[in-house]
């Protein structure tokens, strides 16, 4: 189970917190959260198998997550890997306002997912 924590104003020193957790097959390979050569904006975990991100920010001050959710009954594959998402909010240009409706023509092609964006 994917799970995101937020501490929001907790402390005056750290007025937000968020942890979460990768919920992957464990022989999935991962680089911890770092700079990417090819998108220096960008800091976030990398998923070496599809390219993505679970979890992220940039220079710019955008957040983005995304969580899973399985079906246990469907054994279905899908096109797409759902840290895409992610990545492709983290170096596009859309805020999360126009982000969020501009994937309604193909959120399909992922298995389920939430994703929050800020």
């Amino acid at each position: 189970m994917c799970l995101i924590l937020f501490s929001y104003k907790v402390h005056p020193h750290t007025p937000l917190v968020i942890a979460a957790n990768r919920d992957e097959f464990y022989q999935r390979p991962t680089e911890a959260a770092h700079f990417w050569p090819e998108a220096p904006q960008l800091l976030a975990g990398k998923d070496l198998q599809a390219g993505g991100s679970w979890m992220g920010v940039n220079t710019d001050g955008r957040f983005a997550a995304v969580t899973n959710y399985r079906d246990p009954a469907e054994d279905k594959h899908y096109p797409r890997s759902r840290g895409a998402l992610v990545k492709d909010f983290l170096t596009g240009k859309l805020n999360a306002e126009d982000y969020r409706p501009s994937i309604d023509s193909y959120y399909h092609h992922f298995a389920g997912f939430n994703l929050l964006l800020g």
